[in-house]
């Protein structure tokens, strides 16, 4: 079972470096640890930034001022999805 909040925690901490705002998915590349290879993993959920940013894609409304609207989104898209 995926620990929601302990993964919106991961997603903080690996995206809250970046330069905002930001205005696409490269943006965030640079902040990111092991850059697109980083992984996110709860439960049973693992993804990869790469898949990450294909997964959430079509949810993803950039710019993004601050790291919590891009997380809103992100955990939003994973939910409809169907991920989570």
């Amino acid at each position: 079972m995926v620990d929601k909040d302990d993964l919106r925690r991961q997603f903080v901490e690996a995206f809250e470096g970046a330069d905002y705002p930001v205005s696409s998915p490269m943006d965030l590349v640079p902040a990111l640890p092991d850059g697109p290879a980083t992984k996110f993993e709860s439960g049973d959920f693992s993804m990869t930034a790469m898949e990450l940013s294909t997964k959430a894609s079509d949810s993803q409304e950039f710019p993004y001022e601050n790291v919590e609207e891009l997380v809103d989104d992100v955990m939003e898209a994973l939910e409809d999805g169907g991920h989570l």
